[in-house]
């Protein structure tokens, strides 16, 4: 076994700058490092420059190679913060999180964590981002201090690195799992009558049937048709075929409404039975009160947004809700007297 086989990725990913800056036609550092070790060329690293080059030959016992391209001085990103736009381009980009902002707000580097990898420029629409010079690198006097500086950026450089890629490996789950669970709810059949409604179906006295899943499908599908018929006309008010279709679309919609209203009340005339339990007459009133709410919502949409005929429909359901309230509450009274 060479000496250069039992080098590890790790080792070698050390030794590189960790600007992420992909110069080297790679992701990242680490992906180089790995290439590397599977045997791609040293000297691929203008960040590095042949410093690193050196070292890596060095560890690898291969020969010192010259750099693919020139070497390159540290450097950093500066965003002119007047020119900006906020459109979030940059900060997708920027391999070690190192650019602060947000959407349509001004964004700003942080001098510190930029690793002047330049993958931020490309992407600005309004080429409002320049390349300096790193600071950090100019103020350090003496060849000791460079290195510090240097090896102080390489591990800060790596760990963001690693903590944006982690980052963003979770979110990708997370929204993997939110897309299963949305497959998982519609494969699965319709959900079962609420407790309530299995409890009132226990007692003697009968309860309001649910409508069936076709009645509920059709209602769905009308509502739909409403709306877009609603949106058509309201961009061509003299559309007079769109006008007697949304005129029959809301008909079949009412008409549907009244067919599940109507059970409900022959029911509260049959809970005033002496059979019925007090329970099963307050969970009728409790109903009855929750369709009256929303037949007021319906009259209160219809007198925003619809027609005389959308009005008189919406009233006529509140009446029917009105009727089945009060018998529902006269019947709870006549029950619990004793």
């Amino acid at each position: 076994m060479s000496a250069s086989a039992s080098i590890t990725v790790t080792e070698i990913d050390h030794l590189l700058p960790q600007t992420q800056c992909g110069k080297c036609g790679h992701p990242g550092c680490r992906p180089y490092a790995e290439a590397i070790v599977a045997g791609e060329a040293i000297n691929r690293c203008p960040p590095g420059g042949n410093d690193t080059v050196v070292a890596l030959a060095t560890l690898l016992d291969r020969p010192v190679l010259p750099l693919e391209v020139d070497a390159e001085q540290p450097k950093a990103a500066v965003i002119r913060e007047a020119e900006c736009i906020g459109c979030t381009k940059c900060i997708k980009a920027c391999p070690v999180d190192a650019i602060l902002g947000a959407a349509k707000q001004m964004h700003t580097v942080i001098e510190a964590e930029c690793t002047g990898c330049e993958l931020c420029v490309a992407p600005c629409p309004v080429d409002c981002i320049d390349i300096v010079p790193h600071p950090g690198w100019l103020a350090a006097n003496t060849e000791h201090e460079q290195n510090d500086w240097l090896a102080r950026r390489a591990e800060l450089g790596r760990r963001r690195f690693e903590n944006r890629n982690a980052r963003l490996e979770r979110q990708r789950e997370e929204k993997e799992a939110r897309r299963r669970a949305r497959m998982r709810a519609r494969q699965q059949p319709p959900a079962e009558p609420a407790e309530q409604t299995a409890h009132v179906a226990s007692t003697s006295a009968p309860s309001t049937p649910a409508p069936s899943g076709n009645t509920r499908a059709r209602k769905a599908a009308l509502s739909a048709t409403v709306r877009r018929l609603e949106k058509r006309l309201a961009a061509a008010p003299d559309d007079n075929d769109t006008q007697a279709a949304l005129t029959h679309a809301r008909q079949q919609l009412a008409d549907i409404q009244a067919q599940n209203d109507a059970p409900a009340e022959s029911t509260v005339s049959q809970v005033s039975a002496p059979s019925s339990s007090l329970n099963s007459l307050r969970i009728a009133r409790s109903a009855a009160k929750q369709r009256l709410a929303l037949a007021n919502r319906q009259l209160a949409h219809a007198r925003r947004q619809g027609g005389p005929e959308d009005i008189e429909a919406a009233q006529a359901l509140i009446d029917r809700a009105e009727k089945t309230w009060q018998d529902a509450c006269q019947a709870l009274d006549n029950a619990e007297r004793p």
